[in-house]
């Protein structure tokens, strides 16, 4: 069972949720990751999403793409990302972590390292801990051997759901969906707009009709009523943004108590 599938299954038997915090790689200071990921771990965090940064973000935000700015300019790249997993597994060797991007940085690394084999990124990333992909470009009709070459090193690959999602893009998504999906609450890019959560509440019935893995919910979940009000139908809740936020104005030597002081409060809103 993968480090994912054994969360959620923990969590299901608790009658708890997952909170998934999300922060971009390399920010707000390039060598803070490993540590701040320990940091939201032991505020409560069950699994962490990474973002790999990139240049042409479609589905972030201007909060997360300024982090993601930031970060390459401080040089943070694939390579690096895959390192800070590796630093973090050093400390800890059960919290799920997943690394959500886009397709060129994957695709770039493969080219990169085609001399030492097919699929160096799914290699090297599960030789790291990395324990699930979330790709934002790459739909399910597209990304088969992908999809194979992360099975074949243990990943789950992770898709996103969206308000518009067809039934048939759902059963697409559940043929070759695992670990989790990550339905996005709102139409428009992350941070936008106000969460409707009965909008959300009708949804996730027509997703569970075609998707058997857990459903977490995202975008525009900013504190801890949104959170336990998404918690409420969802298994589990995504927060990002707000994240960002929070942490961005600080000094190095802030940002990991900031961070793991609202994850807290989170966390207590879930479990209430």
């Amino acid at each position: 069972m993968s480090r994912i599938a054994a969360t959620f299954s923990a969590l299901q038997a608790q009658k708890r949720k997952a909170l998934i915090p999300f922060v971009t790689a390399g920010f707000p200071y390039p060598d803070i990751t490993p540590e701040l990921m320990l940091g939201m771990v032991a505020a409560g965090a069950d699994v962490i999403e990474l973002g790999v940064p990139f240049s042409d973000p479609s589905a972030d935000g201007p909060v997360i793409q300024a982090a993601g700015d930031k970060a390459l300019a401080a040089g943070i790249g694939l390579r690096q990302v895959i390192e800070m997993v590796r630093a973090f597994r050093e400390k800890n060797d059960s919290t799920p972590v997943v690394l959500m991007g886009y397709a060129n940085p994957i695709e770039r690394y493969d080219q990169l390292h085609a001399a030492s084999g097919a699929h160096a990124f799914a290699r090297d990333a599960a030789a790291a801990g990395v324990d699930g992909v979330l790709v934002v470009d790459y739909p399910p009709e597209e990304c088969e051997e992908f999809a194979g070459s992360l099975k074949k090193h243990g990943l789950d690959l992770i898709f996103l759901l969206a308000p518009t999602s067809t039934d048939e893009r759902m059963a697409q998504v559940a043929r070759i969906a695992s670990g989790y999906v990550y339905y996005v609450s709102l139409k428009g890019v992350t941070g936008a707009g106000t969460l409707d959560t009965g909008a959300v509440e009708a949804m996730l019935p027509r997703i569970r009709q075609h998707v058997k893995v857990p459903v977490g919910v995202g975008f525009g979940i900013r504190d801890a009523a949104s959170a336990r009000a998404v918690s409420r139908v969802a298994d589990a809740v995504v927060i990002g943004s707000r994240i960002i936020q929070i942490i961005d104005p600080l000094p190095r030597a802030q940002v990991v108590t900031a961070a793991s002081d609202f994850l807290r409060e989170i966390r207590r809103a879930l479990d209430a």
